[in-house]
């Protein structure tokens, strides 16, 4: 089996500034926001949260939301993963689709420590598919 350097748990919807698909945290909040979770899994998720805020370094650049997305280091990921299932299952209880995402070459890197890279993503082209043979009169 292959292995792989970076995995990302991203979902449909597009961030704002950086139109990819929403990280795992940014789907769950957006659950918050919307109302959709119950008291108990808000509870549980923002347990979960107060461990990740103390362990995994908030990237500058995601503080100051430039148009970087973050990925996982597999290779120190063990207590992460441990951490990280629980929020992957309330995705699931709530049937909000995701991707998991694996990689060896996720972009150019510009914020690094030992469990996770921030890279500069460009937000994706979107061109206008109007048919030349439909025009408006």
């Amino acid at each position: 089996m292959r292995e792989y350097k970076y995995l990302r748990i991203q979902g449909r919807e597009l961030a704002e500034n950086t139109r990819w698909g929403k990280g795992v945290f940014s789907m769950l909040q957006q659950l918050i926001t919307d109302g959709v979770m119950a008291q108990e899994d808000i509870d549980l998720h923002n347990e979960l949260g107060a461990w990740f805020e103390e362990n995994l370094p908030f990237p500058p650049q995601c503080r100051k939301q430039e148009n970087v997305i973050c990925y996982f280091k597999t290779e120190n990921s063990k207590e992460m993963e441990k951490m990280i299932r629980p929020l992957i299952w309330l995705l699931e209880v709530y049937n909000h689709p995701y991707y998991v995402v694996y990689t060896n070459n996720p972009g150019e890197i510009v914020y690094e420590d030992e469990y996770q890279v921030a890279v500069k993503v460009e937000p994706p082209i979107v061109e206008d598919l109007q048919e030349p043979w439909c025009t408006e009169e």
